[in-house]
């Protein structure tokens, strides 16, 4: 946490209230330099990613200011507190030429006044959170920061990683980064107005805003590095300064994590099948946990619990950057990861009761695009079934964009479920696993399998004949289980839209049970939220993703079923990025509108859902195992 030299509430009451007095009262002598600050020479960033306290997501690559300003603040903090009104007549000076301004919070939830902002934040976002009794001071404190916050983004560095990465260990140092190069231009003080003990009238030199002036003019900065003065940071999770174990920490930490896509044969670029592999890597390993691309989870954690939740936690994020940092050691014991990896398993549920594959094997040329792919199975489900799991198996995962399977019912039959969106399906990201308990899927006799399949050529011709494996239950389901889906077709995103906002309905005419959820856009995908709208009025928050990835089309599995009323909306929300500041973007001077190919858009919210019915049929009710 972030305090002003005392972990006591009390103490700490009492130095905040003499800071006011006296501004410059906190901290340590501002010469201690932390071990990774001397180390910290390069004067390069690497890239990293935080979300502020509105959720949104921020980036430094993705950036197109020509200067981005990281000012390390705390809400506890006199000091970063006075600085505020500085900030923003700053940005107001500067703002217009290019200069973005982001406050970063790199305290813990322990700071009170954290605390505070983040109950109101979830207030807002979610009227369902438990309500919270904010006495009259309390309501004046809050108003009083969000006076002095004012519009300037807030940004989240809750594990307190970027800090730590940069080196920072007070509040109140500035960072000036050109994101092109991603290179400081200035680190240090925001002008020469603090010092330990005592405060100046007014500061009579403001290196920030020198240093932007020469930068922006194309001149040399005078004086890139000064001294800072703020309240000393302590780091809840900091970098541990032990030797870290490759074989008891890294490695185990790296088999449960990663190895699972970085193996053979796997989607991973490369096989962490050693400690030399893994080293050989960690420059990129650190930079992709920094920015959070890796591991591949991208919902905002204060919105819902997910049993299938891939993100590193704050103490395994520090026991790998930490190692990186200390030079990968080796030290005793075996590698773990050396032949570590078991051989592929083709089902990772066990042999299936029926495998169904794509009628032929498929040619993929080594380059150019595919049209989609439609093809009927050649099997025939041979009796009235109900299944317990429903998985499809990439055969080549390299070329393999996705996979959708649909039911071809019998002629004749007339219980199909008329909102069930597909079968079964297959994207990165998507693990197997069994239906939720009480669940099932009916097959009647007779039922086929529509394939729709999308590959991707990938430099060299390949082939592919994927399948799905049909588990089958030992008794009836309860619910009938169901993937459902609210869209939009009819939009046009514009040239050059940083930000173009859609949105869909769907309502739940039965009582039902959510179970998971899954966003589904494109390469121009942003963001997507899924909101429950209840028949009383209020909102509930289920799902946020304030950085949507097309690479990986996650299905979020609820760690609590969601039950909900009759009458209840789903709506979704979110956006698409069609400016050049978006990275995956094919063309950002094309007006995009639907279509089934990647460079087109979609804007698709799919749910796994069972309407609290029973099964309806004396067959459904008898069929199984």
């Amino acid at each position: 946490m972030i305090s002003c030299l005392s972990q006591s509430r009390c103490q700490l009451a009492l130095l905040i209230a003499l800071a006011w007095v006296l501004p410059g009262l906190a901290g340590e002598p501002a010469d201690e330099r932390s071990p990774r600050r001397e180390e910290y020479k390069a004067e390069e960033v690497i890239n990293f990613s935080l979300l502020d306290y509105k959720g949104k997501y921020f980036e430094l690559r993705r950036s197109d200011a020509r200067v981005v300003v990281l000012f390390f603040t705390s809400f506890n903090c006199p000091i970063a507190r006075q600085s505020l009104p500085k900030l923003k007549s700053l940005i107001k000076d500067f703002g217009g030429k290019g200069v973005d301004l982001w406050l970063v919070n790199s305290c813990t939830a322990d700071d009170p006044d954290d605390m505070m902002i983040q109950m109101l934040m979830m207030s807002r976002r979610n009227p369902l959170a438990p309500a919270t009794a904010f006495t009259d001071t309390e309501v004046m404190r809050l108003e009083m920061l969000k006076a002095a916050v004012g519009n300037l983004p807030v940004l989240r560095d809750e594990n307190q990683l970027v800090a730590q990465s940069l080196g920072v260990n007070r509040t109140c140092e500035v960072i000036a980064i050109d994101p092109k190069t991603s290179t400081i231009i200035y680190r240090g003080a925001l002008d020469d107005q603090n010092t330990e003990g005592t405060q100046k009238p007014e500061a009579t030199t403001n290196y920030l805003a020198t240093a932007l002036g020469e930068f922006l003019a194309g001149k040399p900065v005078s004086n890139p590095r000064t001294q800072v003065h703020g309240c000393r940071i302590t780091f809840e999770n900091e970098m541990p300064k032990d030797p870290i174990s490759y074989s008891r920490v890294v490695a185990p930490l790296l088999q449960k994590n990663c190895v699972g896509c970085h193996s053979p044969g796997q989607i991973g670029p490369f096989a962490m099948s050693s400690y030399h592999k893994v080293k050989s890597w960690s420059a990129m390993i650190e930079e992709v946990v920094l920015d959070r691309r890796m591991p591949p989870w991208h919902a905002d954690p204060h919105f819902g619990k997910f049993t299938n939740d891939r993100a590193l936690t704050s103490a395994e994020s520090h026991s790998l950057l930490g190692w990186i940092e200390q030079g990968c050691p080796r030290g005793d014991g075996e590698d773990p990861l050396t032949n570590a990896a078991p051989p592929a398993v083709e089902w990772t549920l066990g042999k299936p009761d029926y495998i169904v594959p794509v009628p032929k094997k498929q040619n993929i040329p080594a380059t150019g695009t595919m049209k989609y792919i439609y093809l009927d199975s050649d099997f025939t489900m041979p009796e009235d079934s109900w299944l317990r799991a429903a998985v499809c198996r990439a055969d080549n995962p390299k070329v393999v964009h996705h996979i959708i399977v649909r039911v071809r019912y019998p002629e004749g039959y007339t219980n199909a479920s008329p909102e069930a969106y597909l079968f079964t399906t297959w994207v990165p990201g998507l693990t197997a696993s069994e239906f939720p308990a009480g669940t099932g899927v009916f097959l009647p006799k007779g039922s086929r399998f529509n394939f729709e399949l999308h590959y991707t050529t990938m430099g060299e011709a390949a082939t592919d004949q994927s399948e799905i494996g049909l588990y089958l239950a030992k008794e009836p389901a309860q619910r009938r289980l169901e993937v459902r889906a609210s869209e939009v077709r009819d939009f046009e995103i514009q040239p050059g839209d940083q930000n173009a906002e859609h949105y869909c309905l769907y309502c739940f005419k039965q009582a039902a049970v959510i179970y998971a959820l899954s966003p589904h856009l494109h390469f121009r995908g942003s963001w997507f939220k899924f909101q429950l709208l209840y028949p009383d009025g209020k909102r509930e928050t289920l799902l946020s993703v304030p950085h949507y990835d097309f690479n990986w089309q996650t299905s979020y599995r609820l760690a609590e079923p969601k039950h909900v009323p009759a009458g209840t909306w789903m709506l979704c929300t979110g956006a698409h990025d069609n400016s050049p500041t978006n990275p995956n973007n094919p063309d950002a001077t094309k007006t995009v509108g639907w279509g089934l190919q990647s460079w087109n858009e979609m804007f698709m919210g799919f749910m796994t859902v069972a309407d609290d019915l029973p099964a309806t049929t004396t067959a459904e009710k008898s069929a199984a195992n």
